[in-house]
């Protein structure tokens, strides 16, 4: 099946018909895309999908209608009902490459890192024991791996596992490490949605109160793409500041506490006790 991420150079006229060639018939169509012609048509009637060019009694169809059915069942697949798609569409002046191009800057992953496949045995040698089935179901609940069956396991984030196979060196059980990884996670939840309430309230918003103009699809797609390193660099940066803050506050209070309390198996001096 044709994907619609081959088909956005194709645009739409202004008069809803397609630009290009027009050689399909509506069976064709709804072959090409395992869509009946039912759903085609009802597409057509709710102004999902353009009107064919008819000559003579038959309507004739082209890539244009062939990529928008596409990002229907895509945009459908991810969730979107066809109203909301059909608004997506009339805010973007129609352009299917428009909205492919923000739907698809909105569900591109954050993370710059390639997930890794695992089997059981690979995984006892990186931890250094067999693997709790336990341990692994919680991992896998948290997100951090997903089970794929006959043992074999993908590691979404392998940076992740890696701090963890450290932490294990250093003697912190590997629950322990989840249970950090589970803090930090709803932690880093919380700093996620102060940056989509950025875009939300500055960006997004005002698009929408304008009546989504076309020609600033593009601006709010881009920022939306640049969100995502900011909130990057500005949660690290912040973090080593905090961490730094953090490991002299509890140098020092731990400092204090040894000059007040004497060490394990020592005796408090009694030189400067008043003598009687």
């Amino acid at each position: 099946m044709t994907r619609v991420t081959e088909l956005t150079d194709v645009t739409v006229s202004r008069d809803g018909g397609a630009e290009g060639d027009a050689s399909m018939t509506i069976d064709e169509l709804a072959r090409r895309t395992g869509m009946t012609v039912r759903n085609i048509r009802a597409h057509q009637s709710r102004g999902l999908v353009p009107p064919p060019e008819v000559r003579g009694r038959t309507g004739y169809y082209g890539e244009e209608h062939l990529a928008r059915i596409e990002l229907i069942k895509e945009l459908q697949g991810d969730g979107f009902n066809l109203e909301a798609i059909r608004r997506l569409l009339e805010g973007a002046g129609g352009s299917s490459s428009e909205v492919l191009n923000f739907s698809r800057a909105l569900r591109a992953p954050f993370e710059d890192e390639e997930p890794e496949i695992l089997d059981a045995e690979e995984m006892a040698e990186r931890w250094g024991s067999p693997t709790d089935p336990a341990l692994l179901a919680r991992a896998e609940k948290l997100g951090m791996m997903r089970a794929l069956g006959e043992g074999r396991y993908e590691i979404l984030s392998p940076r992740l596992q890696r701090a963890g196979v450290e932490l294990a060196a250093l003697g912190i059980p590997a629950e322990k490490s989840l249970e950090i990884g589970e803090k930090v996670r709803r932690q880093a939840r919380g700093v996620a949605r102060v940056f989509v309430e950025v875009f939300l309230e500055n960006v997004w918003k005002p698009f929408n109160r304008a009546g989504r103009p076309e020609e600033d699809w593009p601006k709010v797609r881009e920022a939306l793409e640049r969100l995502r390193p900011l909130a990057s660099e500005a949660l690290l940066s912040i973090f080593q500041q905090v961490m730094s803050e953090a490991v002299e506050e509890a140098a020092g209070r731990e400092i204090r506490q040894e000059l007040r309390e004497p060490a394990p198996g020592r005796k408090r001096s009694r030189r400067g006790k008043r003598r009687r």
